[in-house]
Formats: structure tokens, C-alpha cells, sequence
């Protein structure tokens, strides 16, 4: 059984994260959209230079810790005030002083499924495969290169045009690389 390649982009390194910065500003004003960005660590700026939204996991993580806090009310409520109400020396049945502990916990514990939960859906992971793994730039990614990829999908994308492009920006080594269709 033969496998057809396609391509899939091209990825260039840089020495900085100055560097990458730049070149992703120079590539979204040569025009081009559809790219990413693969460093060792958080560069500060390059989610908004990449020209990508604000993450939606924050509203997500927010609303479920809302939901453990009223679930942690409810949940105490209904056992003290209506399951198996007690009068103990004149108490009342519910009280909200002493249900704030039960309550921190069950908002935190939403709220941390939600933001680990939330964090692989929308880094669609786990992700066994990737095209971009196959590129030899890629194995320093999380040790000392800051890789900038322009994705075939992009309308502009023409893969000598590119290749010269991050080549003019400083780029220490461009590739090709390729994706197996099955």
C-alpha cells in the first residue's frame, strides 16, 4: 500500500523570540492568515501578532465554578432544610456561614475540571499525530527554537514564495513539510 504526501506547510526557525515575533508580524502584513507558532516557552504577544482571539475557556471555567457553588448551596440546603431537617437547640436548618467551606471546594473542584477538560478540547488533544512532527526543526521546539509555520492552507500560501520570505526575516533553517494522506 502506497501513501500520497501532501503538503502540509512551511516551518522556519529562529534564534529568539524577537525574532519570531517579527517574522510573524512581517508574514500577517505580506498577507498571509493561517499560521502557528511552536516555542519553548510563553512569548508575551505572539497570541495577538498570530492574530488569534481571546480563549472562550476562561467564560468556561467560570460558569462552572458557578455551577459547584450553587450545586454545593443546593446540595447543602436540601439535606440541613428539607431531607432531614434537625432542630439542635433552637438552630436553624440551614445557615450560610457554615456551608462557605463545602461551597469553596465543590467551586473549585468544577472549575479546575472545567479549565482541565476545557484545555484538551480545545487544544484538540490528545493528538497522537501531527504533520508538523515530522519536521527536524521540531525537535528543539521545546528546548531552544522558536518555530513559525505558514500552513498550505492559507490562500496566499505558494511554497517557494514562503520559504523566501522567512528566509529575508532571519530564519536560521526553512523546510518543507509534508503530510501522509491516507
Amino acid at each position: 500500500m502506497t501513501s500520497a504526501t501532501k503538503t502540509y506547510g512551511v516551518v522556519a526557525a529562529f534564534a529568539s523570540p524577537e525574532q519570531l515575533l517579527e517574522a510573524v508580524r512581517a508574514a500577517r502584513q505580506a498577507g498571509y492568515r493561517q499560521m502557528d507558532a511552536f516555542t519553548p516557552f510563553p512569548v508575551h504577544g505572539l497570541d495577538k501578532a498570530l492574530g488569534l482571539e481571546r480563549s472562550k475557556l476562561g467564560y468556561i471555567v467560570f460558569g462552572a465554578g458557578l455551577m459547584g457553588a450553587a450545586a454545593a448551596l443546593l446540595l447543602q440546603w436540601w439535606t440541613a432544610a428539607v431531607d432531614y431537617p434537625l432542630v439542635i437547640g433552637g438552630k436553624p436548618y440551614f445557615q450560610l456561614e457554615f456551608s462557605i467551606p463545602v461551597t469553596f471546594e465543590l467551586t473549585v473542584l468544577f472549575a479546575a475540571f472545567a479549565a482541565v477538560f476545557g484545555m484538551l478540547f480545545f487544544n484538540r488533544l490528545p493528538q497522537l499525530y501531527h504533520p508538523i512532527f515530522t519536521a527536524e526543526s521540531f525537535a528543539r521546539a521545546t528546548d531552544d527554537a522558536f518555530l513559525l509555520v505558514i500552513e498550505s492552507q492559507d490562500p496566499q500560501f505558494n511554497p517557494e514564495a514562503c520559504k523566501d520570505l522567512l528566509r529575508s526575516l532571519g530564519a536560521g533553517r526553512v523546510e518543507l513539510v509534508e503530510e501522509v494522506a491516507e
